[in-house]
Formats: C-alpha cells, sequence, structure tokens
C-alpha cells in the first residue's frame, strides 16, 4: 500500500458475493515470533466495486500503529 498506508500489505479474496481484505504487516527476524511473520492486523469485506471508506482505513493504520509501538518498546 502507499502513502500513509505505507508499510502495511493487503491481501485481497473475492468470494460470497463481496471483496474480502487481510491487512497484515512482515515482521522480519522476529525471536518471539518464532522467526520471520506475517501478521494480521485488522480484515473487512465490502461489496464489489466499492471502497472501503476511511474510517476503515485509519482503524487499520491504528491497529498498525499499536502493533509495531509494543514491537519498539518490548525490543
Amino acid at each position: 500500500m502507499h502513502d500513509k498506508m505505507g508499510g502495511i500489505y493487503e491481501i485481497r479474496v473475492q468470494g460470497g458475493g463481496a471483496n474480502h481484505r487481510l491487512f497484515c504487516l512482515l515482521e522480519r527476524d522476529a525471536a518471539d515470533l518464532g522467526g520471520s511473520s506475517i501478521v494480521a492486523v485488522d480484515g473487512l469485506s465490502k461489496p464489489p466495486r466499492t471502497a472501503a471508506s476511511p474510517r476503515d482505513y485509519k482503524r487499520v493504520r491504528r491497529y498498525a500503529d499499536e502493533f509495531l509501538l509494543e514491537r519498539t518498546v518490548l525490543r
């Protein structure tokens, strides 16, 4: 993703008449996670050909920032 969502990765799946999104962070060499990991921070489903709301993206960013802050404190 880009701009304010930089550093967050999006997995997209279509099914059941909706588009599903899973938002993840890539964590390298995380000893407490057993090594390099994909960390899911949020997800959403929406009707096809519609945009997710800015509120949804804000929530994803907030969860990602909370995770990253905890990682910084633990190191």
